[in-house]
């Protein structure tokens, strides 16, 4: 999984705790604690996938375009990271006289495609809601 997922998930959370639910890259970045430009990159993903808008000028930044109760971390898996856990590479020679190597790469396939469908059903039951709400939790 990339950080991108994370960096979306935290932006998220934190525009929906925010009461006016705008902020800068900047107010962002430092609440992320990276810089302005990767949270420019990530905010841009979500704003095409429709879950930010965007306002110019001085008082401008990023806001919600969605409810919180209402995205999932599975919506937002599947615009900033799907596929993810998908290795680069697989070892195996499909073309090899050997029964374990000419099929690693189908049944590794297949396992990683089961762990990513059981990922976003599970990410598919967690909203940004229910996770700014556990960060509610932690005051007490």
């Amino acid at each position: 999984m990339n950080s991108e997922f994370t960096i979306a998930v935290h932006s998220l959370v934190l525009l929906a705790y925010l009461p006016e639910r705008m902020a800068s890259s900047e107010t962002i970045a430092e609440n992320v604690q990276t810089n302005p430009a990767r949270i420019r990159k990530v905010m841009s993903v979500l704003r095409k996938s429709g879950f930010v808008e965007t306002r110019e000028g001085v008082r401008g930044g990023y806001r919600l375009a969605v409810e919180p109760g209402e995205v999932t971390l599975g919506d937002i898996y599947r615009a900033m990271a799907q596929g993810s856990l998908m290795p680069g590479w697989c070892s195996g020679d499909p073309e090899m006289d050997c029964i374990v190597s000419s099929n690693m790469r189908t049944v590794m396939n297949g396992i990683f495609c089961t762990a990513e469908k059981r990922l976003e059903d599970y990410f598919d039951s967690i909203t940004i809601q229910a996770v700014l709400g556990q960060i509610r939790a932690c005051q007490v």
